[in-house]
């Protein structure tokens, strides 16, 4: 039987009776049985047993469809070894996620090869064998999600999931031409993962197609009150790409270690960008380059031996040689450290706000190369470290990121690209990466002969947009500007007031805010920012406004109307007129004179 497992043609399939799920997992049995249970699998669920889940499995969105998960995700009843027998329990309850899919009616196929306590974006650090790219035995999957990547690739699965620190839920999809979803950190429950640095980690989701891993998303997503790092996310929608969406090239060439075909398919994916109505802004990459070396170079390597400390102390030698080294080197970290470390960041995220304020996405290189087996073995650190270049930063700055193919080299071997956005623009991203892998024309699914084309888009549809003028710390770069860009607000344009407006620095706010009043008495052309969102995110956004502030009508200089921020007269006791400053930046900029 020839048949994609991407989950809409399973679907349907299931829906006209032209395919049972019994069908399906019998099939994938029989290839797994010729392609032999590893280096893929660590812990395979028996044919048996997933054809008697099958039976009682609620039948919800995901009925039928096959997964896996990393061997670093709690399943009850399976031993979890993170690729370190010694270290291997069993636990009694499966992590949230894996609850989550289940009850959606998915039937787990097993776990899956890491790089040992997901430490790699290699794939060659495990004991139970080295994973390659399904494209070529000579050549690495990508870690640390290595077994999760190759089995979607490979058509062992509809959907796989990994986890996410440096990259490791992107450049496996890179080297299996498959997409790699890194959601917003929290969006997917952590409890029941073995952390590697708990702070950063994100649980990731590998699928033939961003509809796919949107899907997967959708089912797995929410707020967990076990998981002290689960977060609420903002209400979102899957909309029609805006057109003139800014999407960030960095303005310095980067670099490809030498690999001139993966900077060849960088460049033409850009132009397909264009092609997407997409208006390509060079930024500073700067900032960005140089938190990526924070993570393995700073004080978030304590975070790996935080997670496995006790073992570590007990069985050092029970761990991977080169996982050791790594691990091992917190050691001579200290509290200082950790702080300077967190100070550095926080610098370098506020450089990178600039940056952001110029765009509304960024499209990487997934990996600037790749690399045989034998050269990772050979000099596992240093290769490993250039996998890293454009994936080490987006966590540690709060970003969302999509990895997609960008099609094959003249060797046969894919490359993949980054869409990335700031945090739970998933959505947004999920739509440009859908759009983006297709406009690369008649390409497969992973390694199979099936056909992109052949499968649907994600559905979309416009939701109402409204515009509000903000004129103080809403604002870009002060410091409520977050609850817009939460909202996946996006910036259009920077004008002023009509005359008759006064404007006042209100006392006692914090942080610091302004009053806009409408007294017919005030100069006017006090700046502002119009920024726009969905009809969902402004009631949240505006449910959020204390008093004495409100939302009005507010006339600008061109004689038009929009919904802004207005003041309630009685506020203005004991505030300072600022009107003749023109604006709180320029305010602001007064006081620091």
């Amino acid at each position: 039987m020839i048949v994609s497992l991407d989950i809409a043609t399973l679907t349907q399939a299931y829906a006209t009776g032209t395919l049972t799920p019994e069908a399906v997992l019998t099939c994938i049995y029989n290839r797994i049985a010729v392609e032999g249970e590893r280096p893929v699998w660590i812990t395979l669920v028996p044919r048996a047993t997933a054809l008697a889940k099958l039976k009682s499995a609620p039948k919800g969105p995901l009925w039928g469809i096959p997964f896996a998960v990393k061997d670093n995700i709690d399943v009850a009843g399976l031993p979890t070894t993170c690729a370190c027998p010694e270290f291997a329990y069993t636990p009694s309850r499966s992590a949230t996620v894996v609850e989550k899919l289940e009850a959606a009616g998915a039937i787990l196929i097993g776990k899956t090869n890491l790089d040992q306590f997901a430490t790699g974006l290699v794939g060659t650090r495990s004991p139970y064998g080295i994973p390659s790219s399904v494209f070529d035995p000579d050549y690495i999957s990508g870690g640390s999600s290595s077994g999760s990547a190759v089995a979607v690739a490979g058509g062992l699965v509809s959907f796989a999931l990994g986890t996410d620190t440096a990259g490791s839920g992107r450049v496996p999809a890179a080297f299996n031409n498959i997409v790699g979803l890194k959601p917003t950190k929290g969006l997917l429950s952590a409890r029941g993962v073995v952390p590697a640095c708990r702070t950063q980690d994100t649980i990731s989701i590998f699928a033939l197609t961003s509809a796919d891993a949107a899907r997967i998303l959708d089912v797995a997503a929410g707020y967990d009150a076990e998981e002290p790092y689960s977060r609420r996310s903002p209400p979102r929608t899957y909309e029609p790409l805006p057109q003139g969406l800014r999407v960030g090239v960095p303005s310095s060439p980067l670099d490809f270690c030498g690999d001139a075909e993966t900077e060849r398919l960088y460049g033409l994916a850009i132009e397909r960008i264009r092609t997407l109505d997409c208006e390509i802004v060079p930024f500073d990459f700067a900032p960005f380059r140089e938190a990526a070396s924070l993570l393995y170079s700073g004080p978030w390597v304590a975070e790996r031996l935080a997670a496995i400390k006790d073992f570590a102390a007990k069985q050092p030698n029970a761990i991977h040689d080169v996982v050791r080294g790594i691990i091992l080197s917190a050691e001579k970290l200290s509290a200082v450290t950790a702080f300077e470390g967190l100070y550095h960041l926080a610098e370098l995220t506020r450089r990178a706000e600039a940056e952001w304020a110029k765009m509304d996405a960024v499209i990487l290189p997934t990996t600037p190369t790749t690399y045989k087996i034998s050269e990772v073995l050979a000099d596992p650190v240093r290769l490993n470290s250039n996998l890293g270049l454009y994936t080490n930063f987006v966590n540690l700055m709060d970003l969302s990121a999509l990895a997609v193919p960008a099609g094959f080299r003249q060797n046969g071997l894919p490359v993949g690209v980054t869409i990335m956005g700031r945090a739970f623009d998933d959505k947004r991203l999920a739509v440009l990466g859908d759009a983006l892998h297709r406009s690369l024309g008649e390409i497969k699914l992973g390694a199979t002969s099936l056909p992109l084309a052949s499968t649907p888009a994600i559905p979309t549809a416009p939701s109402k947009r409204i515009e509000v003028a903000v004129v103080g710390a809403h604002l870009t770069g002060q410091p409520l500007n977050t609850q817009l860009i939460e909202r996946n607000a996006r910036l259009v344009r920077t004008t002023r007031t009509a005359p008759g407006y006064s404007f006042y620095a209100l006392a006692n706010t914090t942080p610091a805010k302004p009053g806009l009043i409408c007294d017919g008495k005030g100069s006017g052309n006090i700046e502002l920012e119009i920024w726009e969102m969905d009809d969902a995110a402004f009631g949240s956004f505006v449910a959020l406004i204390p008093p004495p502030l409100g939302i009005g009508s507010v006339k600008l200089a061109d004689g038009s109307y929009v919904k802004g921020f207005l003041c309630e007269s009685h506020a203005l006791q004991g505030a300072e007129d600022i009107t003749r400053h023109g604006g709180w930046r320029a305010w602001l900029a007064s006081k620091r004179t």
